[in-house]
């Protein structure tokens, strides 16, 4: 009797391993099917500026790799690359299936850019630090670049609309008022949502 429960216990075993093995040669199949897109980018600029593919916001270039990686099916797919006072940075590849391209990234600045004489400082404390920020409707970059002890925003003194948007996250918006030479902060953390919800600033029609 025991000796039969311990058969029965070792055939259990060898099917838990089977099965284990079966979606591991799954999950690797599946893998092969997409196509890696690697973005590079010589500057810091470069490499803050934030990506969108097949007009929708991914992130910023330096952090879509790792557990982030730029994974697409095969096909031809858009890549649109900015940052604000610079021309957008486009691309159009087509995906092969366990091939891996690379795209160097390098962001110009648009003829007659300059930052303005008089300036105010807006800190932005925003969570996630990844969510796509937006100044009058442009976007001026990552959280993280614009936030914490080191980094702010400089903006015209004056009225303006910020915009904060992720996907998987309700979009966040509000308005400023900043006087000549002041240094404000805003805080904020998104709520939790639906891709759906996003905004045309992170989906942009094709």
């Amino acid at each position: 009797m025991f000796r039969i429960g311990k058969l029965q216990f070792a055939a259990s075993l060898l099917a838990l391993f089977s099965l284990a093995l079966g979606t591991a040669k799954v999950s690797a199949q599946s893998s092969e099917v997409m196509g890696e897109v690697r973005l590079e980018g010589d500057t810091q600029l470069d490499r803050d500026s934030g990506v969108w593919i097949d007009g929708n916001y991914v992130g910023y270039v330096k952090e879509l790799k790792g557990k982030k990686k730029v994974l697409l099916l095969p096909g031809k797919h858009q890549i649109a690359v900015r940052q604000a006072g610079y021309s957008e940075f486009t691309r159009e590849l087509v995906v092969e299936p366990g091939q891996v391209q690379e795209v160097q990234v390098a962001m110009k600045l648009l003829p007659g850019a300059k930052t303005p004489d008089v300036t105010s400082e807006l800190k932005l404390t925003i969570h996630p630090k990844r969510a796509a920020v937006f100044l009058d409707g442009n976007y001026v970059g990552h959280a993280s670049e614009l936030g914490g002890k080191f980094h702010s925003l400089e903006v015209s003194p004056g009225k303006h609309r910020i915009k904060v948007e992720l996907p998987g996250y309700r979009t966040f918006e509000t308005d400023v008022d900043v006087l000549v030479g002041q240094k404000s902060e805003m805080k904020t953390e998104l709520v939790k949502g639906s891709i759906e919800q996003a905004d045309t600033e992170i989906r942009k029609p094709q």
